[in-house]
This record gives C-alpha cells, sequence and structure tokens, in this order.
C-alpha cells in the first residue's frame, strides 16, 4: 500500500512531476513520494503554473500502475477524493466539494491542485499523481479564489509533513479502490460532487458550452443536459457553475 512508500525530500526543485518524468526516463521507476520544499516551475491540469507558496504541500504519488491507463483514467477522481479524504481528518469542518474533474475546493475557493501524468507501456507503464495542497497560505493572483487547510480549521497546528502523513493512507485507500472498479469510485465522487443538478458553464476549446451537470459517465465523462433536452458528454474542460467563478 502507498502509505508504505518511501517519502524523497527534495529540497527546491522545477515540479515533483517533472522530477517523477525524469525518474523514468532514466528508468528509475519506484514506487514512491517525491515531495519538495518549493517548486519554481510547479504546473497544473491544462498546463496552467501551480503558485508554490513557503509551507504548502507539494508532492507526486510516482508509481507502476498494473492496471494500466484503464486504471489512471480514473486517478484523477480517486485523487480527489484521497484529498476530500484527508480533509475529512485534518479539518473536519471544512465541507469540501469536489469540481469536475479532480479539483478539491470548499465554497468555491480552492484547496488542492492535481495533476496525473503517464508513460511506458508493460510491466514499466507508470503514474506521476501529482498533489498540491495549500496547507498554509492560499495563492492569490491564481484567477481564482483559494483556501488553504489553516484557515479551514482556524489555527496553524498542522504542517505539509502533517498532511502529506494523512494524504499517504488516504491515497492508498483510494487507489487500491480505483484498481478494484470504478463503479463505487463514481459513487463516491457524485455525493461530493460540486454543481450536481445546476446549471454550469463549461469552456471546450475556449467554445462554451452551457447546461445541467446531470451526472457523470463510465468513463469519467461529465454529462451535460443541454437547454435543447439532448445531453452530451464531454470529456476536457474548464467547469464553473452559472453565475459564479
Amino acid at each position: 500500500m502507498s502509505f508504505d512508500w518511501p517519502v524523497y525530500h527534495l529540497g527546491v526543485i522545477d515540479s515533483t512531476n517533472t522530477e517523477a518524468q525524469r525518474r523514468a526516463k532514466a528508468g528509475q521507476i519506484e514506487n514512491c513520494w517525491l515531495v519538495a520544499e518549493a517548486q519554481t516551475a510547479g504546473r497544473g491540469r491544462l498546463q496552467r503554473p501551480w503558485l508554490s507558496s513557503s509551507g504548502n504541500l507539494f508532492s507526486t504519488a510516482f508509481f507502476r500502475e498494473p492496471g494500466g491507463i484503464s486504471v489512471a483514467a480514473r486517478l484523477p477522481f480517486a485523487t480527489a477524493l484521497a484529498v476530500s479524504d484527508m480533509a475529512a481528518i485534518v479539518a473536519p469542518g471544512a465541507a469540501v466539494r469536489l469540481k469536475w474533474p479532480n479539483d478539491a475546493r470548499v465554497d468555491q475557493a480552492k484547496l488542492s491542485g492535481i495533476l496525473i501524468e503517464t508513460g511506458g507501456q508493460g510491466q514499466d507503464f507508470w503514474v506521476a499523481a501529482g498533489i498540491g495542497i495549500n496547507v498554509t497560505e492560499s495563492p492569490e493572483g491564481t484567477g481564482q479564489a483559494a483556501t488553504c487547510i489553516h484557515a479551514l480549521r482556524g489555527d496553524t497546528l498542522v504542517s505539509a509533513e502533517d498532511v502529506l502523513s494523512v494524504l499517504r493512507e488516504t491515497f492508498a485507500r483510494r487507489l487500491e479502490q480505483a484498481r478494484q472498479s470504478f463503479d463505487p469510485l463514481r459513487e463516491d465522487w457524485l455525493k461530493a460532487a460540486e454543481g450536481l443538478g445546476q446549471t454550469v458553464r463549461v469552456n471546450v476549446s475556449d467554445s462554451p458550452v452551457v447546461g445541467v451537470f446531470e451526472d457523470m459517465a463510465q468513463d469519467g465523462a461529465l454529462i451535460l443536459r443541454l437547454p435543447n433536452g439532448e445531453r452530451q458528454m464531454i470529456r476536457a474542460g474548464d467547469v464553473s457553475l452559472v453565475g459564479r467563478t
């Protein structure tokens, strides 16, 4: 299980996911956690920069995935649930909601950024599950509201290392769930889904699509009910609640 994987503290580097890619290219694929004190080139989904404020958690779960791409496709949802599980333990009063596909937010303020990257094939298929969590600071200038563990708790008694310790266990459980089947994972994700049953806007290649967030498909696609009654599946895009950011 992944909470037994070694943790490598890397100091200041470009990004933990980039370090995972370097290790994979060098044939150094190992089930482990890569953790940075700070990142100089952190990045998130859709190639957005991830601001690396001191005291926050910058980590990547780097591992071989015997289930290949079919399991890897479930990991954005599994990882978001792992973050939500972690928050329920370290900040139990926080109402974490999951924005499709993998943002963890509280009152529309972002708590975590997740970036799943893969490579290799066969026995050497690997996954880098990059997880950035705002622990001590809520980054500004990102174009969206943000929050952090300290703000949710109302104190400063939890460190990034404490958060990582819990995250390693919650990630292990959700990874095991993802390897078994997508159905229970999908059900758990939908219970925490932000905007389910509400009107949302999805920017798909800079073209907005508006509809009611009705469901999530078996492959993880967002299912929208359009104003004309038709259903549309969306597999990539940026979601926002209509009237909110």
